[in-house]
């Protein structure tokens, strides 16, 4: 018999964050799970310019990482969080700004949410609309945290004080293209030479 009260020593081995399979995920009506993680951000009472944004996630040979699993947060079309620590009052009060998608065969992901809006940061300077993202994958045993900024949102992308942290160089990598009426395209590298920046959270 073991004894419950002694520990081992040492640590529990690092173990990585993926992959991830669909039974866990969305499950689009497949599965007996309720569809709060799904990839339609936006309920059909939201305010706001309705999006969709797709892409795909890369690894550092620019191979598709199949069963990746990334999760967006984010800001209403208000700038305002469905977050107790923002108590603003939000016109979106159902709009919960959380979204959860498992990448396809092709590495491909894709959200329908709506366009942020400005919210407040650092010294409470304006930070540009975007996307908070975090990436679970195969082999990392650390999740990645990165952000969508938006190209036609250039002149608060000058202005943001997070995108600015980042060099001049690089930010091309944190920038949605337009991919026509209301879709944006941001593509993912975990890797390599187009390696998207990530931050230290």
């Amino acid at each position: 018999m073991t004894d419950p009260t002694h520990k081992p020593a040492g640590i529990t081995p690092s173990q990585t964050v993926g992959p991830y399979y669909a039974y866990g995920l969305t499950p689009r009506g497949a599965y007996a799970f309720r569809d709060a993680f799904a990839d339609p951000v936006a309920t059909a009472d939201c305010e706001g310019t309705r999006i969709k944004l797709t892409g795909h996630i890369y690894d550092g040979d620019g191979k598709a990482i199949p069963d990746a699993m990334i999760e967006i947060w984010q800001a209403d079309s208000a700038g305002r969080y469905a977050h107790p620590r923002d108590n603003r009052a939000r016109a979106n009060s159902s709009f919960k700004g959380f979204g959860r998608c498992g990448a396809d065969k092709n590495g491909g992901y894709a959200f329908e949410t709506i366009m942020p809006g400005i919210v407040p940061g650092p010294d409470g300077k304006p930070q540009a609309p975007h996307v908070v993202v975090c990436l679970f994958a195969r082999g990392m045993l650390r999740h990645l945290y990165t952000r969508i900024y938006f190209a036609d949102a250039a002149a608060a992308n000058a202005a943001d004080p997070i995108l600015a942290l980042v060099p001049a160089d690089r930010r091309n990598t944190l920038i949605a293209k337009r991919a026509g009426d209301g879709a944006y395209t941001f593509d993912i590298h975990i890797q390599g030479g187009d390696e998207t920046v990530f931050f230290d959270v």
